[in-house]
């Protein structure tokens, strides 16, 4: 699911009650958030997505503008997100169960249709964000930003978000950000968008969820949430199947009636299904009443949040309920295969439980532990071994060209009666021309000579060994098609960037007798050059600055030394379309495989994995960087 961190430092949403505001000019809020606009004038659609923190986090204008035009042709059909951003292209938006669905994992999370004043930010284009800890910047909620902007319309020097249940205070001064607490600073920014889309009409009824007669006040923990979230997409599933079976039945009742979550009397509270609309499935173990607000005036997200108006925050999530004996929970594996049920059979199977009035517990997955705890500058050591901490490249050091058919001749022999089998270049027989005959033409080489590589004995016609290398990187090295062996020194596109190392007091999961090697690369976008895909066109740099880790052991320090070299080579990183996101044009690792998760495994980048110093040499030997290169 997408993932958006809260402002702040740590992960952690600092609240703090409404102070008194300080003497001056400034904007202090009162409670109660902004007012709705008239019910029969155009309002402004934000389409919102419920995070792990219980906080409704906008997707973005051109997205939302996306789900509306799927929206006016088919209000019950689904959306996929990728046609529009292609980061997204996992999820999918059910507009009937107003759910978002991740398909690589099978997680589902609430979404809803909210409404703002067209004069206010998002109807004219203007975005709020905080700088995060990896230099990127990070839209506020939607009603932080028209808050935002509204204070900046007006002038004031300075913002207090305590009403809002956050403890920053916003000084447009110099457009930052500072936690009242930890008196921590972030710089912020203003940026224009597209403006969000515009609708016309009356705001429906906002609806939320039933709650339990026997109890009056649902639980709001994330496993209820959850449980809850799925129930509405079951119910929404079953109604249409019904309506395709039964297409002219009669409308039943449209409050869903199933089994209390768990009994009363457990210490926890009781919470039933959502709503789906206009039909209901009934099962027995007790009614529930129709919709009602949860203590505090916050629905809980639900099927029914369509038409939802206003700026209301979701239920706060903090309070973890415990699960009660006989509630089965399904744990969600990772993606990596190390869990007892697969995600998406989970969700499935939390739908055909809900829907037969089964209580079930969807258990989050565990979070990977990608960081260390924090280190003082002082507890920060060089690599025993290893002269210097950083390593910088600039632009491609351009060395004294040599022909292209000067570094063929280098590398091969020249073969008098060559075999009657395949140049695996061409597919032509070495008996015969080379392929690229009439294509490429150099004075002293006949398209039928052939030449043998001097190490691995593989034999390819000269013009095809010629035409292989003209397509490459034009670096004096030749690497045989067939095994792969290096000739020469390989070097690679890797764009402009730093390389940092140093020691650092903690130890890796497996390595608990050794502290830590720390690398960071940091790579800024910038412009591509002619050896990379696009020349002149620009290239992204996502999430840098990327940190790495080693046990410092011997073995470990010898991967460092050789991942200096390939630093030095420009082999650690290259040029090209992401394999996560799809997105081309950015910097992609280059087949050496690095570990970024400091203290767990569960991505498959962490620890412990007891072979992959071995594998990581071995990938390294294969980009021809060996214990051999240490000796020069």
């Amino acid at each position: 699911e997408p993932r958006v961190p809260v402002p702040g430092h740590g992960t952690g949403l600092s609240h703090h009650r409404p102070s008194m505001a300080r003497q001056g000019t400034g904007a202090m809020l009162a409670s109660g958030g902004l007012g709705f606009p008239p019910q029969n004038l155009a309002r402004v659609v934000v389409w919102e997505w419920l995070n792990e923190h219980g906080r409704w986090r906008p997707y973005s204008a051109a997205v939302c503008h996306h789900i509306e035009n799927v929206l006016k042709e088919d209000a019950r059909g689904s959306v996929v997100l990728g046609q529009v951003d292609v980061q997204l292209a996992p999820y999918i938006i059910d507009l009937q169960s107003m759910h978002q669905f991740r398909q690589d994992t099978g997680t589902m999370r609430p979404v809803r249709r909210n409404f703002y004043d067209p004069s206010s930010a998002p109807g004219k284009g203007i975005v709020w964000e905080w700088e995060n800890d990896n230099n990127s910047w990070t839209p506020y909620d939607m009603d932080i930003c028209i808050t935002i902007q509204n204070a900046y319309e007006k002038q004031h020097p300075w913002l207090d978000l305590s009403s809002l249940g956050f403890c920053y205070l916003i000084y447009f001064s110099s457009m930052s950000q500072m936690n009242r607490q930890t008196q921590r600073k972030r710089r912020l920014r203003r940026r224009m968008d597209l403006a969000y889309p515009l609708t016309m009409g009356s705001i429906p009824k906002s609806q939320s969820w039933p709650v339990g007669t026997s109890t009056g006040t649902p639980c709001s923990c994330p496993q209820c949430l959850l449980v809850n979230s799925t129930r509405a997409a079951s119910n929404a599933i079953l109604a249409s199947q019904r309506r395709k079976l039964y297409p002219g039945a009669v409308r039943q009742s449209s409050t869903f009636a199933g089994a209390a979550l768990w009994p009363a009397g457990t210490g926890t509270s009781a919470v039933a299904g959502g709503t789906a609309k206009g039909e209901g499935l009934r099962v027995p173990g007790g009614a529930f009443t129709p919709s009602q607000s949860v203590p505090g005036g916050a629905p809980l997200p639900g099927l029914n949040n369509l038409n939802q108006p206003g700026t209301q925050r979701g239920a706060g999530l903090g309070a973890r309920a415990t699960v009660p004996p006989g509630v089965p929970a399904l744990p969600v594996k990772n993606l990596n295969g190390t869990g007892p049920v697969h995600p998406a059979l989970a969700g499935m199977t939390g739908i055909l439980m809900c829907a037969a009035g089964l209580p079930v517990c969807l258990t989050r997955a565990p979070k990977p532990i990608l960081h260390p705890p924090p280190v003082s500058k002082s507890d920060i050591k060089p690599v025993p071994g290893i002269n210097g901490i950083c390593r910088k490249t600039k632009k491609k050091h351009l060395k004294k060209s040599k022909a292209p058919e000067d570094v063929v001749r280098r590398y091969i022999q020249k073969v008098k009666n060559p075999p009657d089998e395949d140049c695996t270049i061409c597919m032509e027989r070495l008996v015969t021309s080379s392929g690229y005959e009439g294509v490429l033409s150099h004075r002293g080489i006949k398209p039928e000579l052939v030449g043998k590589l001097g190490k691995c004995g593989h034999m390819y016609h000269l013009l095809c060994l010629l035409a292989m290398y003209n397509n490459g990187n034009k670096d004096g090295s030749l690497q045989c098609p067939t095994c792969k062996a290096i000739y020469g020194e390989k070097t690679g596109t890797q764009p402009p960037g730093k390389m940092e190392f140093h020691l650092i007091p903690h130890s890796l999961p497996g390595y608990t007798d050794s502290k830590t090697i720390r690398i960071v690369y940091d790579i800024p976008t910038g412009i591509q050059g002619p050896e990379h895909p696009n020349p002149g066109k620009k290239f992204t740099a996502r999430g840098f600055p990327r940190h790495c880790y080693l046990p410092d052991n011997e073995k470990g320090r010898k991967v460092l030394k050789l991942l200096i070299v390939a630093w030095d080579r420009r082999l650690i990183f290259t040029i090209g379309t992401s394999n996560t996101t799809g997105e081309s044009d950015t910097v992609v690792w280059n087949e050496i495989h690095h570990k970024t998760e400091f203290g767990s495994n569960l991505t498959g980048h962490g620890y412990p994995d007891p072979n992959y110093l071995d594998n990581v040499l071995a990938e390294l030997m294969a980009q021809g960087v060996s214990e051999a290169n240490l000796k020069d």
